[in-house]
């Protein structure tokens, strides 16, 4: 089974970038979807961007669409983030599935493997 490497956080001001990294161990994922997704202080996780592995489709949470562009360059697949805000603030898990990862809603119980978690933390 694959292994999920995050990197790419850190903490910004709102309105800032960020961008997000994450490799499989091995240089290969397993599964055919790879997604992000966030877990904020007392809140559930949610998924807030997949994309379906060498396609061109991509899924977004509604709140991040237009800001956050999730892209795969090779076995790499980044998520990046531009107008950050204070309450997109929590530890974004990078997460590979088969195909039904790639549908909306972006659901967790979905996900074979995940990635330990970067942290992102937008100061207001």
């Amino acid at each position: 089974q694959a292994q999920l490497v995050e990197s790419g956080g850190g903490s910004v001001q709102a309105g800032g970038t960020l961008r997000l990294s994450c490799a499989a161990s091995g240089n290969s994922f397993g599964g055919s979807c790879v997604a992000w997704f966030r877990q904020s202080p007392e809140k559930e996780r949610i998924g807030v961007a997949a994309i379906y592995l060498d396609s061109s489709l991509r899924y977004y949470h509604a709140s991040v669409e237009g800001r956050f562009t999730i892209s795969q360059v090779n076995d790499r697949i980044y998520l990046q983030m531009d107008g950050l805000k204070p309450e997109e603030t929590g530890t974004y898990y990078c997460a590979e599935g088969g195909g039904l990862l790639c549908s909306w809603p972006i659901r967790p119980d979905r996900v074979n493997v995940w990635g330990q978690g970067t942290l992102v933390t937008v100061s207001s």
